[in-house]
C-alpha cells in the first residue's frame, strides 16, 4: 500500500474537510463555478483522450485543476486512468503496482495493465512513488469524482517516447480505453526557482511565456513544445509527462480550459510565482 505523502500539506488530511476543500475548488472564483454534471448514457460528444492538470497545493492550483476534472467527470468514464507524473527527486521513468491510500480511501491500481507496461520495458519502482506528490494530488480529485475506478501511476523522465510507446502497445493489447492525465505546473518564476528571465512587467510576460508553451501543446506538437522550452528556458516541471501525453493522444484537438498563476490567486506578489493550466484533449 502506497501511503499519502502530502496529506495535511497540499490538501486537508481529514476526509470531510478534504471533500469540502475540493468542492471549494470547483466553486472558487478561479474555478469553473459548479460541480460536474454526469453525462447521459450513450451521449454523443462526451469523449475525452486526456488532460493536463497542475499539481501544487489545492489552495493555489486546485481551482485550475477543477476545470480539468469537470471535463473528466462529464466525459464517458474510461476503463482506466493513466496518471503521468514526474519525480521531483530525480527517479527515472517507472510505474507502481501498489494500491494507493489517501484520506478519501484506497484507490486500486490496474495491476494487469501495469504488468503489461513492465513487459514493454517500463520498470516497477515503488520507492520512486513513495514521496512524490505529482500523481497523488491528481488521484485525490479522481477519488472525489468516482466511487470506483482503476488507475496506473507512471513517472515519466526524458525517455518519454519509450513510455508513450509502451502505453500505446499496452492499451492496444489490453483493448482498454484510457484517459491519460499529465501532471504538470508551468513556469516557475523567481529566485527560489533559479529563473528570473525578466524583472519588469512580470505578470504580463509570465502569462505570455506560458501562452507560448500552451500554443505548441494545442498544436499537438511534441518537438515544438520541447524546443520552445529549450529556447526560452521556461521551467515547466512536468514537461516529459506532457510530451508523453502528446505522443499518445495525437491526433487530437486540445482546448485550454483555464490558466492563471499562484500570484494571481494569492494577491499579486510576482517575485515568486508558478503558472497553472488545465487543458483537455478531445478526439
Amino acid at each position: 500500500m502506497r501511503l499519502p505523502a502530502v496529506s495535511g500539506v497540499f490538501y486537508p488530511d481529514d476526509r470531510e474537510s478534504l471533500k469540502e476543500c475540493i468542492k471549494g475548488c470547483f466553486f472558487s472564483g478561479f474555478g469553473p463555478g459548479s460541480l460536474p454534471v454526469r453525462p447521459k448514457k450513450n451521449s454523443l460528444n462526451n469523449s475525452l483522450k486526456g488532460i493536463i492538470a497542475p499539481h501544487a497545493g489545492y489552495a493555489y492550483s486546485g481551482p485550475c485543476a477543477a476545470y480539468a476534472y469537470k471535463a473528466v467527470a462529464e466525459a464517458e468514464k474510461p476503463d482506466l486512468f493513466i496518471i503521468l507524473g514526474l519525480s521531483h527527486s530525480g527517479f527515472d521513468s517507472c510505474i507502481g503496482l501498489d494500491d494507493w491510500k489517501t484520506s478519501l480511501g484506497t484507490a486500486k491500481v490496474d495491476k494487469g495493465f501495469g504488468k503489461l507496461l513492465a513487459d514493454y520495458g517500463i520498470p516497477v519502482n515503488e520507492a520512486a512513488h513513495a514521496g512524490e506528490h505529482s500523481i497523488e494530488v491528481q488521484l485525490v480529485f479522481l477519488q472525489f469524482l468516482f466511487d470506483d475506478f482503476r488507475f496506473v501511476p507512471v513517472i515519466v523522465s526524458d525517455d518519454f517516447r519509450k513510455v508513450a510507446g509502451a502505453l500505446m502497445k499496452a492499451l492496444k493489447h489490453a483493448k482498454k480505453k484510457a484517459v491519460i492525465i499529465a501532471s504538470s505546473d508551468f513556469t516557475h518564476y523567481g529566485a527560489g526557482y533559479g529563473y528570473i528571465p525578466f524583472k519588469d512587467d512580470i505578470k504580463k510576460r509570465m502569462h505570455a511565456l506560458d501562452a507560448g508553451a500552451i500554443r505548441t501543446i494545442k498544436s499537438i506538437d511534441t518537438n515544438g513544445f520541447l524546443e520552445y522550452l529549450h529556447k526560452t528556458g521556461a521551467t515547466v516541471c512536468g514537461r516529459h509527462a506532457v510530451a508523453a501525453l502528446l505522443e499518445c493522444v495525437m491526433p487530437a484537438k486540445a482546448k485550454l480550459l483555464k490558466y492563471y498563476t499562484s500570484a494571481d490567486i494569492s494577491g499579486g506578489d510576482y517575485s515568486c510565482a508558478v503558472g497553472y493550466a488545465s487543458i483537455a484533449f478531445l478526439p
